[in-house]
């Protein structure tokens, strides 16, 4: 590099306006040094901030040719002990500095933050803002007395001031003042922000991510206020020196107005989270203390808004809240995009409870930003539900707690409240969908209750088709298969049925009925793995028994070119995939003597001896649902927990039959 690329690099690390903030980092940083110096900061600037409004008003009027009072205020006077040399020796550092330029104020700027090395950053800003108010405070009392007083007089010629505040002088000068003046005004704005920022570290920050930010900055922008007063001090000092030299300003000028309005926003967007916290706990306060339900349900949904009334879906009339009073109520909550299949979920709840009165379901709509379309989707997703319905034109007020809390994604979910508000299910909607009536009242006792049945084939897929439930009630074998691949499908058939009609079974009486899940119904798989999915998600986070490692290895079949699951009844035999679950029914002659026996059993212990001698990598993909998903999941047939991948997945089809438009 040349020499004079050095010196041009040396300069621009001098120059602020053509600096990062990185690099006015590093080097502001190297004057910092931590220390547990305690100093009055908050009385300091009230005394700063009683001088700078009174000072700045007396320039106002001096400028406007006006003689406007101040308003009638009661200047807070805090009792403190001034650090009078320290503010003395800052005056001291930034007078008289008559070579006005950039470089020259980032100079001196840097030697008052080593003087205040020991000072936390809104002490420095504050220190050397002092400094400058003893001063200019100094300059403009005595403007305002010198034609009367007679020590006044004398001290402002010692000071120059007449050189200033002359007709003559004042108008040649009166937008340099002006200039000035405005920016005094604005870099003590900026200074107050600060200190309002600095308070609010009292906070967790978990609840103000805003502030962490803003808390970051903070070092930037007092470098920034105490650069903008050391250049106004130089400024001031060639105005009353009639030099030649002017200081430019409307640079930093530029820069404490975009710190100034950067940080108001952070203060804003800080408060507004502040307010969102406050809610938050208020929200948990609510549901782990016994209050009516009711009182709960306004908070939640519109909290200081006007509660709207609820709209009733069988009379297509709307109501008052009050019909929840000392209720049960199930808090159907979805985005717009849920299908009429999964209404189609609660109907059966619905019939049931309609006419019992202390029970009711109520749709929470969930839109983030509500549009003319959108709105016309809720009127015709509203018009096909009979139970009641939120309408409320704004944002959920409990959006954030009904995602933070009860773990909301996209798909619907049903929350069980108590009459007292009291929360009985965070989520219930699979177990809806995987037992429906039969889990009433869906509280998480009644879950439990379930989940301790080992037969579960009649109640999760039995309502596929109209036949199975038949055949579970008659106790029968069903052989259910299916698979991505047509011809595995093809070749099971040709074996099962074989298998189902072969002479040993008939003789002994042994009833198998196949059910081939891949029909051409696509409805017909998706209510059957969503019944799967269902009843994988009521169980995840359960102790795993028999029942958990028989969904979640039907689960991982899903994607596969071929599976088949046996049942007697409503109790699973085996589940198994491809060639093994194939090789198992093809390979009848080999294992048919021990149906006389156990038919179950000797398909079971066939199929198992065939699948050690296979190996397979099972994947299981986990729909993303509201509720917590497991950090880890261990693999029936192997000791080892499962690896984990993230996939992103879109098969959407604009024109997709059971999606409401």
């Amino acid at each position: 590099m040349s020499a004079k690329s050095l010196l041009q690099n040396a300069e621009n690390e001098r120059n602020p306006l053509i600096m990062s903030d990185e690099q006015i980092l590093e080097q502001i940083y190297s004057t910092h040094v931590h220390s547990d110096t305690k100093f009055d900061v908050d009385s300091l600037l009230t005394l700063v901030e009683n001088t700078l409004r009174r000072s700045t008003h007396i320039v106002d009027n001096v400028v406007q040719g006006s003689h406007a009072s101040l308003e009638t205020i009661d200047d807070k006077i805090p009792q403190f002990k001034s650090p009078l040399c320290t503010l003395k020796q800052i005056a001291s550092e930034m007078a008289c500095k008559l070579a006005p330029n950039e470089e020259t104020a980032h100079k001196t700027t840097m030697a008052i933050l080593n003087k205040l090395s020991k000072y936390e950053w809104d002490a420095k800003a504050v220190l050397t803002l002092a400094a400058f108010a003893l001063e200019y405070s100094d300059f403009w009392l005595l403007a305002q007395y010198q034609p009367t007083d007679p020590l006044a007089k004398s001290v402002a010629i010692l000071k120059r001031v007449p050189l200033l505040t002359r007709p003559a002088a004042l108008q040649k000068h009166r937008q340099a003042i002006a200039e000035v003046n405005n920016l005094v005004k604005a870099t003590l704005q900026v200074i107050e922000v600060i200190f309002e920022l600095e308070k609010l570290t009292s906070y967790d920050i978990k609840d103000l991510p805003a502030l962490g930010l803003a808390i970051e900055q903070i070092p930037v922008d007092v470098y920034w206020a105490i650069i903008t007063i050391v250049s106004v001090v130089t400024q001031i000092d060639c105005l009353i020196t009639e030099s030649e030299d002017k200081h430019e300003l409307s640079h930093y000028g530029q820069k404490i107005n975009i710190i100034l309005s950067k940080l108001r926003k952070q203060i804003t967007l800080c408060r507004q989270q502040i307010d969102e916290a406050e809610y938050h706990r208020k929200l948990k306060r609510l549901f782990q203390s016994p209050t009516e339900i009711i009182e709960v349900l306004k908070v939640l949904i519109f909290n200081k808004d006007a509660p709207q009334p609820l709209f009733h879906g069988a009379t297509k009339t709307t109501v008052e809240m009050t019909v929840l009073k000392k209720k049960n109520v199930y808090l159907f909550i979805s985005s717009l995009d849920i299908t009429e299949e999964e209404i189609s979920v609660l109907r059966p709840v619905y019939d049931s409870i309609k006419t019992k009165e202390n029970y009711k379901i109520v749709w929470i709509p969930i839109v983030e930003a509500w549009t003319e379309q959108l709105r016309k989707k809720f009127e015709v997703l509203k018009s096909k539900m009979p139970w009641y319905v939120v309408q409320y034109s704004g944002i959920i007020a409990g959006y954030k707690y009904i995602k933070e809390e009860w773990h909301f994604k996209k798909n619907p979910m049903v929350v069980v409240l108590s009459p007292q508000g009291k929360v009985q299910h965070s989520n219930a909607f699979h177990l809806i969908q995987s037992h429906g009536t039969r889990a009433f009242p869906f509280t998480t006792f009644s879950e439990q209750q379930i989940n301790n049945e080992i037969n579960w084939v009649g109640s999760v897929v039995g309502n596929i088709h109209p036949i199975i439930n038949g055949w579970v009630e008659g106790q029968k074998y069903i052989l259910f298969y299916g698979g991505k691949d047509k011809e595995w499908i093809q070749q099971f058939s040709k074996y099962a049925s074989a298998l189902a009609n072969d002479v040993a079974v008939k003789e002994a009486k042994i009833s198998i009925e196949l059910f081939c899940v891949e029909k051409e119904d696509k409805s017909l798989a998706k209510r059957f793995w969503s019944g799967i999915e269902s009843l994988f998600v009521t169980k995840v986070q359960k102790p795993v028994d028999a029942v958990t490692q028989e969904v979640q290895k039907m689960l991982s079949y899903k994607n596969e070119s071929g599976w088949a699951l046996l049942s007697k009844g409503p109790s699973v035999v085996t589940s198994g995939h491809g060639i093994v679950v194939l090789k198992t029914v093809a390979e009848f002659e080999k294992w048919k003597e021990g149906i006389k026996k156990d038919f179950g059993l000797s398909f079971k212990e066939y199929h198992a001896k065939i699948a050690a001698t296979t190996h397979r990598c099972s994947h299981l993909e986990i729909p993303n649902v509201a509720g917590k998903l497991p950090e880890t999941i261990k693999w029936p047939d192997c000791p080892r927990v499962m690896e984990i991948f993230i996939s992103y997945k879109c098969c959407h089809n604009e024109n997709t039959a059971n999606a409401i438009k």
